[in-house]
């Protein structure tokens, strides 16, 4: 996993733990890896790893079974869904429709645009 500099590493992994279950790679009940092994696959500290768990436990996304791991919560994906809907409307949208004003770029277009992704994934 590449890290960014502009955002703490545990919350880039829970990002991307998020992202496992919103795709559906990862399903609700189903084990997720351990602390240690996490921490060896994406290079980083167990004690980073280890936080980024404690996040998403604290946000109901996951649930520990004491002595057996950590499991995808039965509500993750509605959770996750919520969240990261809610993020998209109040952090990237108000951005996205401040450089269509200064561009000039109507709803209708990019209507057209997103039609045109939807189909054959390029604009």
């Amino acid at each position: 996993m590449e890290f960014k500099d502009n955002q703490a590493i545990y919350l880039q992994i829970a990002d991307y733990f998020m992202d496992k279950v919103l795709s559906g790679e990862w399903k609700a009940d189903e084990r997720v890896p351990a602390v240690r092994e996490l921490a060896v696959s994406l290079e980083v500290n167990p004690n980073t790893a280890m936080r980024t768990y404690t996040i998403l436990q604290d946000k109901g996304v996951l649930y520990n079974k004491r002595g057996i791991g950590f499991f995808v919560a039965p509500e993750a994906f509605d959770i996750i869904f919520k969240m990261k809907k809610d993020e998209f409307i109040n952090k990237e949208l108000p951005g996205i429709f401040r450089t269509m004003d200064l561009l000039k770029l109507s709803p209708e277009e990019l209507i057209r645009l997103y039609n045109a992704f939807k189909a054959d994934g390029k604009l």
